[in-house]
């Protein structure tokens, strides 16, 4: 059973940056990716960015620029780096890790992110 553990959300006012973490409990080769979802109150949860096994990167458009996905594969970990946060960025984010074997995918239990002055 792998394990997503999430840490790095808070609050933070508009125009500052947070870093997200999270840890998975197997080698990040394991998986095809890693990405980064986020739910606000009464939405959808939605994409965020995404980390290929080949370290390719994509983006949902409204973060473009503003957020980077990285990885640490000696720790097992990702990040999203988060710059220039606006109120519309406040959601519950969610690490998610999908297996190259079977396709499975995991989600962690989501770290919340509150952008208000």
């Amino acid at each position: 059973q792998v394990e997503l553990v999430e840490s790095g959300g808070g609050l933070v006012q508009p125009g500052g940056s947070l870093t997200l973490s999270c840890v998975a409990s197997e080698s990040m080769f394991e998986f095809n990716s890693m990405a980064w979802y986020r739910q606000a109150p009464g939405n959808r949860r939605e994409f965020v960015a995404r980390i290929l096994l080949d370290g390719t990167t994509t983006y949902e458009d409204s973060v473009k620029g503003r957020f980077t996905a990285s990885r640490d594969t000696t720790k097992n970990t990702v990040y999203l780096q988060m710059n220039s946060l606006k109120p519309e960025d406040t959601a519950v984010y969610y690490c998610n890790a999908v297996l190259w074997s079977d396709g499975t995918s995991y989600w962690g239990q989501g770290t919340q992110v509150l952008v208000s002055s």
